[in-house]
């Protein structure tokens, strides 16, 4: 999608990115780290998870698409899959 975000794809108002943890344990604690950063800057992705494959995606819905808040959190995503070896 971008230098800063290569991971993530664009599809119309939303971006999205899949992530595969080592287990699933690791899964939940990626997910767990997620939930903290999200609500500090209350923002919230939609997290599908299945097994250790994690499927999120991002937009700020009462904007009507996206804003430098959804790149924010991704690249907080990021960090903390990342740190987990995903």
């Amino acid at each position: 999608m971008s230098e800063n975000l290569p991971e993530w794809r664009r599809e119309g108002d939303e971006i999205r990115r899949t992530i595969e943890a080592p287990d699933f344990p690791t899964a939940i604690r990626i997910v767990d780290e997620i939930a903290v950063k999200a609500e500090e800057l209350n923002h919230h992705p939609d997290i599908d998870i299945r097994w250790r494959t994690l499927h999120l995606v991002l937009t700020t819905h009462d904007a009507g698409g996206l804003t430098d808040l959804d790149f924010k959190l991704a690249a907080v995503i990021d960090d903390i899959a990342a740190k987990h070896g995903a």
